[in-house]
């Protein structure tokens, strides 16, 4: 029976996908000024009013995916650390988030 149950985790656990940005990369955006609250967000995580209300949606390309951050900063320091990290033409929109706190 524990056979089983290892089985039916195995099933429920889905795999993390590989993040964007690497543990020394993640060290050094506060280098920029920002916060990242959620990276690659859900449209859950993106709409939550339980974040401060300085959070910005960055929308970015990578490899023909867009892939949205939720970011704390301002919006050139956002734009410079995504640039830089992303290249030319990655950056596609940085708008307001939905917070409230």
């Amino acid at each position: 029976m524990t056979e089983e149950v290892k089985e039916e985790k195995k099933l429920k656990e889905k795999p993390t996908p590989k993040s964007a940005w690497s543990t020394e990369e993640k060290k050094l955006i506060g280098t920029y000024g920002c916060q990242m609250i959620n990276e690659d967000a859900t449209q859950e995580q993106l709409m939550c009013k339980k974040v401060p209300t300085d959070a910005m949606i960055v929308s970015y390309k990578v490899k023909d995916k867009v892939h949205r951050d939720l970011v704390r900063g301002q919006r050139v320091s956002i734009f410079d650390l995504y640039f830089n990290k992303f290249g030319k033409c990655s950056v596609q929109n940085i708008d307001y988030g939905h917070g409230t706190l």
